[in-house]
């Protein structure tokens, strides 16, 4: 008896094993834009944030509107007279001033007619272009930019994780005097400066860049006699 083994002879494809996938290496700057752009994104589901205090200028003392002159930072108590859309007339005892308020006072709802207001701002050829509004009732409304890096900057986006240059103010304060200034009003902050209103000691109105590194620089007041 004779023992037969079949073998099948049927062709089959032998396939080559797959190659590794090569890892692929991630620029270190994209891991760091990540970084700050999740917790950004994010924030729209409810993450909190740490941020600074939004930018509040310094608080200045109203003039009369007849004592009205070039300045970074002055401001006006009185009465609404006229509104023109994004434009008001306020009015004191001494006279008449036009206060422009930009897009944040377009379609005249800003203020009402009649209501006594104190307006903070940038005074110059003859109007007063607010910054501050607070309405007879206390209720305070801050116009235009809040200061800072521009939105969506990169210094933007390290502000909004707190991780942004936190400003000194009083030393800053401090240095402006130091260099001879007085009256010194915080009107705008920079990426890396404040903008900042002082008068020399002849009581000539200034403006001044003065870097978070506490380096005073001038800048021309527009409108100001030399």
């Amino acid at each position: 008896m004779t023992d037969h083994t079949t073998i099948d002879g049927t062709a089959r494809e032998i396939r080559e094993p797959a190659p590794a996938k090569t890892a692929r290496t991630i620029p270190a700057r994209t891991w760091v834009v990540a970084a700050i752009a999740a917790p950004l994104a994010l924030g729209a589901a409810g993450l909190s944030l740490a941020q600074g205090t939004p930018f509040q200028p310094t608080p200045v003392d109203p003039v009369a509107i007849q004592a009205l002159a070039s300045s970074s930072a002055t401001a006006i108590k009185g009465e609404v007279a006229e509104i023109y859309g994004n434009k008001f007339v306020v009015q004191d005892p001494t006279g008449r001033a036009l206060v422009e308020t930009g897009p944040a006072g377009e379609g005249g709802t800003l203020v009402a007619k009649g209501e006594a207001v104190t307006v903070q701002g940038r005074f110059e050829t003859g109007f007063l272009h607010a910054s501050v509004l607070t309405h007879g009732d206390g209720r305070k409304v801050v116009i235009g930019p809040a200061g800072g890096p521009p939105t969506g900057s990169l210094d933007w986006a390290k502000d909004r994780l707190g991780l942004g240059p936190n400003p000194d103010v009083p030393a800053l304060t401090a240095a402006v005097q130091a260099a001879g200034y007085g009256d010194v009003r915080v009107t705008g902050r920079g990426p890396r400066h404040l903008d900042v209103a002082a008068k020399d000691r002849d009581g000539r109105e200034h403006a001044l860049h003065v870097g978070f590194d506490g380096q005073v620089r001038e800048r021309p007041v527009p409108g100001a006699r030399p």
